[in-house]
């Protein structure tokens, strides 16, 4: 499940490597100018470098440096990183209505995992990466990702992220979420009303070292309103039910917009 893209702005999820790990939710900010056009994509699964920002000490603070200095330092190194768009999503709640564990999102896509690994070498990743300790004061998660459904490219106002953690068997997990989760998500989809879902599996760290979380999935909305029909439907209610039935390691599940 996928966002509509920000393009520049993910300079967030770049620095994500180099900053410390978060354990709860989600969120992201806004973009100025088009993306120069990028080559065809190949066959093959998109590889995503995600950036999930802990609540700052000084929300005003953050997002001041972030739109006035620290995009426009990402947009500066996209040819050079050689990321094909980016997507930020900035965290209102969690799903039940509380205060958000995670405060914002930032991804850079890629064609390949080989172009995201190449990309990371970069000195311009790095100047993103260093960056980030100038503003993300309460610490951030920085993750390499592949998607494992189909690649979106709708916009995505408002939307639903489930970022589970790494589950006691992962073999158990992937054989329910396929076989039977999915399907039971799909089967909803007119009733709940998102417009797509968007897919990815974890797997590093920026670092190289395990993933922080195991996976991530969006169910995007056409706006805020929308959303909250869907989630007060009962095949809605349906798929939450299912959740416990193979996340066995828990996970988080927020509401957000992107800008």
């Amino acid at each position: 499940m996928r966002r509509s893209s920000r393009w520049l702005i993910p300079t967030l999820a770049l620095v994500a490597a180099c900053s410390k790990p978060a354990d709860k939710a989600a969120e992201a900010p806004k973009a100025d100018t088009a993306m120069a056009a990028a080559p065809a994509a190949p066959a093959g699964p998109q590889a995503i470098v995600t950036v999930i920002y802990n609540p700052p000490k000084d929300t005003a603070a953050f997002e001041k440096y972030y739109q006035e200095t620290h995009l426009p330092l990402v947009t500066s190194k996209q040819q050079e990183i050689g990321f094909t768009k980016a997507e930020l999503t900035r965290f209102s709640s969690t799903l039940d209505g509380k205060k958000a564990t995670f405060y914002r999102q930032a991804e850079l896509y890629f064609h390949s995992l080989d172009d995201a690994k190449k990309g990371m070498q970069t000195p311009g990743f790095k100047a993103v990466g260093d960056d980030l300790s100038k503003f993300a004061t309460g610490g951030l998660l920085g993750m390499v990702a592949v998607e494992t459904g189909d690649k979106g490219t709708g916009p995505c106002p408002a939307l639903v992220t489930v970022i589970y953690n790494t589950p006691k068997d992962s073999g158990t997990f992937e054989s329910y979420y396929s076989a039977t989760h999915l399907p039971l998500v799909g089967a909803g989809q007119s009733e709940i009303g998102f417009t797509r879902a968007d897919l990815t599996r974890f797997e590093s760290n920026l670092d190289g070292s395990a993933p922080a979380k195991y996976r991530q999935a969006e169910l995007c909305f056409n706006s805020m309103d929308d959303l909250k029909k869907g989630v007060a439907t009962p095949a809605f209610k349906k798929v939450g039910d299912d959740l416990g039935k193979f996340a066995t390691g828990g996970l988080t599940a927020l509401i957000g917009e992107q800008e």
